[in-house]
């Protein structure tokens, strides 16, 4: 096995236990090392770190898999760290839909598996794991006989280490497009086309939070995309429910799950700017009793915190302005590089922008089943808050 040494000065992230070793913090790579090799990294005085899998060819040289020196990583090492991730969801309550693999949080770098019932969807983003997918497939099959496997890798992120964009089965080929439950409600799903993995499993808890404050309540919802908060919201007793997206495509879903809920009644859809539109609304002094916005992550690099602060900011003051005296606001944020100290300052900055007082209501992160490891800021990404708009 090749080996891996770091400079004498390293960053404190690594010895306190995050994955991630850096191009810049090696010192010395051994000649034969190809990459997607597994490797063991030492210190610069020959202390052991850990064995990961590295590529020279991307700024995050060296993935470690374990810290532990005697721990082979082979095709049982990854059936064990995949059935120990299931029976940490099935301990928490997570067993029909749930991210069974949240990369660096179950200790597999760069992999992502949802689980959407007996269907599984994976991304493998970086070459050192992309080689395992075989292996990957192989446990799942062994554990969930699932009824079908796909894999959504049409990624860019891939194209840093060295790989190609591709998406297709990884099983038998199936309909992609299937019906899932969650709290009471059925959704489809689109596994093949949908954004991301076909849908988002991250706000699955919070959707609940909503289910007193919208009852009898004229809703107003943003960035919809398939309508899950806005068809909870109908389910939760909401008078009337109006959902945004720029994306027909987006729409088109949302009024499919709503009729596919019965809800159609109480829903409806529109495709729309909604920094246009809700600028617009304000003007004309339209209120609602609940306004939820869910915008994408406005950020994908550090250099565009600023913008990224600059969107949210603005789409939370077009927000609270929209909100009736009393009413309630619910936003969130989905990138990581947004701390959660600087997401709840720009929405305070928003209110008194728009001479609004807010009292916090519930301040969450994303559902358990994406956990959280403290000193990984990349587990800790999504911000969910609901205010009271006074």
């Amino acid at each position: 096995m090749g080996k891996v040494y770091l400079n004498k000065k390293i960053s404190q992230r690594v010895s306190n236990g995050h994955p991630w070793i850096f191009s810049n913090e090696v010192n010395r790579v051994d000649e034969a090392i190809k990459p997607g090799d597994i490797v063991e990294v030492f210190t610069h005085d020959d202390k052991f770190v850990g064995k990961g899998y590295i590529n020279p060819q991307s700024q995050i040289m060296v993935r470690l898999l374990t810290r532990h020196k005697n721990e082979t990583v082979d095709e049982q090492f990854f059936y064990n760290r995949i059935s120990k991730a299931w029976d940490y969801r099935k301990k928490i309550g997570y067993t029909e839909n749930c991210r069974l693999i949240f990369g660096e949080a179950d200790f597999i770098p760069a992999l992502i598996i949802d689980k959407f019932n007996d269907y599984f969807v994976i991304q493998t983003l970086s070459l050192g794991i992309d080689i395992w997918k075989g292996v990957i497939v192989n446990a799942l099959e062994k554990i969930f006989n699932p009824k079908g496997i796909y894999e959504r890798n049409e990624v860019p992120v891939r194209e840093l280490e060295g790989l190609e964009q591709k998406k297709g089965f990884l099983s038998q080929p199936f309909d992609t497009n299937i019906i899932i439950r969650e709290n009471g409600l059925q959704f489809y799903v689109d596994i093949e086309n949908g954004q991301k993995t076909g849908y988002f499993l991250d706000q699955q808890d919070n959707r609940r939070s909503i289910k007193h404050i919208v009852k009898g309540a004229d809703v107003l919802g943003t960035f919809t995309y398939t309508g899950t908060f806005e068809i909870h919201a109908a389910h939760y007793g909401a008078k009337s429910v109006l959902g945004l997206d720029i994306s027909e495509n987006a729409v088109a879903q949302a009024v499919r799950n709503a009729a596919l809920n019965k809800l159609e009644n109480v829903c409806t859809f529109q495709t729309a700017n909604a920094f246009d539109v809700l600028k617009q609304w304000g003007k004309e002094g339209r209120q609602y009793d609940v306004v939820m916005l869910d915008p994408p992550a406005f950020t994908k690099s550090r250099q565009n915190i600023q913008k990224a602060i600059a969107g949210y900011k603005e789409i939370n003051l077009r927000g609270i302005k929209l909100t009736k005296p009393g009413g309630f606001l619910v936003t969130s944020s989905c990138t990581n590089l947004v701390s959660p100290e600087m997401f709840l300052e720009t929405i305070n900055i928003a209110a008194k922008d728009a001479r609004r007082q807010l009292r916090q209501v519930t301040f969450k992160a994303q559902a358990s089943d994406h956990p959280i490891i403290w000193g990984m800021e990349n587990t800790n990404y999504l911000k969910f808050l609901i205010v009271q708009v006074l």
